[in-house]
């Protein structure tokens, strides 16, 4: 049994994705014998124990399956900065990130994989959704029932920082969607999206480092989630202590996988490569998926878990937002939305 403090562990945790990041830079990863290889894969901050239940059951069928041993390589970190990492040299052979824009830029800046990756597997290679929550502290002090609580005075809103966290560009748009509906106007979202960052007091880097600082370092009143990363700080990192809340609305969170082509070529591990993506669809890693509060993709394995994921009022980024390349220009491209509301404390 593990005796560290849970803050501990979890900041151990993080340290290690971190040297594991700067480790892989510019090596060759991905290494292949006949008997064994080796998958890198690089992905967003929450990811950890998804891919912690994923990949032994994988490495179980393609050793039944080809006679080969499989190892990995994971990356944590915030989702667009993963992106960059990639860019940069950290070899991956596939990537499992928060949103579309961060393997599309990875396709157009360094050719690394097609432009039309995201025809690879269904439904637009997004194998698990998930959305956007509130997480707030047992018994809900301080009454957030809905985004306009959040910019009551004395609320303390803790959410990671959109140019480097996936998630924190899913939360941004979710309170823009709400923003948006209540003042009738895109300028009425702004006014709304300015006043709620106004009580962010800390932007960490990635979901997981927010966690921590509302969770472990008990900073804030409400977190703006991943509704798997809320359901797991409630039922497992901090059980008895946390309650969710789902607002009026909010927004499906479509985190993509793809293989990062021109590595995987290198590597020799483009096979293995595509067969790890998707097992992601099978009916024993939706389960998974879900067991670890991801919203499966498969709709049997999901009503299965339909007590877990309650209906949701939500908007997209295709329909809403004009889709990722968009989005991204508009608010979180240098001079976009989120640099003209946000004033660094």
């Amino acid at each position: 049994m593990n005796t560290l403090p849970i803050h501990r562990r979890m900041f151990l945790a993080a340290a290690a994705a971190t040297a594991l990041t700067v480790s892989l830079a510019g090596c060759s990863g991905g290494n292949k014998s006949g008997n064994s290889v080796e998958i890198t894969n690089v992905s967003y901050d929450p990811t950890r124990e998804l891919y912690q239940a994923i990949n032994p059951a994988f490495a179980t069928y393609w050793k039944k399956k080809t006679g080969q041993d499989v190892t990995f390589r994971m990356s944590h970190g915030g989702s667009g900065k993963q992106s960059r990492a990639i860019i940069d040299g950290l070899e991956a052979d596939v990537a499992t990130l928060a949103l579309a824009y961060d393997i599309d830029v990875i396709s157009k800046k360094a050719q690394l994989l097609p432009a039309d990756w995201q025809k690879a597997l269904p439904n637009n290679s997004s194998p698990y959704t998930s959305t956007i929550v509130f997480l707030v502290r047992k018994g809900n002090p301080k009454g957030i029932h809905d985004w306009g609580d959040l910019v009551k005075p004395g609320v303390e809103v803790i959410t990671p920082n959109p140019k480097t966290s996936g998630g924190a560009r899913w939360n941004f748009l979710a309170a823009w969607a709400y923003g948006r509906k209540a003042g009738g106007s895109d300028a009425a979202a702004e006014t709304y999206v300015k006043q709620l960052f106004s009580h962010v007091p800390v932007l960490d880097s990635g979901a997981r480092g927010s966690t921590t600082t509302f969770v472990e370092r008990g900073i804030g009143d409400v977190l703006l989630a991943w509704e798997n990363e809320a359901l797991l700080a409630e039922k497992k990192l901090g059980a008895g202590k946390f309650e969710i809340v789902n607002p009026s609305i909010s927004i499906l969170a479509e985190p993509p996988v793809a293989v990062i082509a021109a590595n995987a070529k290198k590597h020799g591990t483009e096979e293995v490569s595509k067969a790890y993506l998707e097992y992601l669809y099978t009916p024993e890693a939706q389960v998974a998926i879900a067991r670890n509060f991801y919203r499966p993709s498969d709709p049997k394995i999901a009503e299965q878990f339909a007590t877990q994921f309650p209906k949701v009022n939500l908007v997209t980024i295709d329909k809403d937002f004009g889709g990722w390349a968009n989005a991204q220009k508009t608010y979180f491209d240098d001079g976009g939305a989120f640099d003209r509301i946000y004033t660094k404390k």
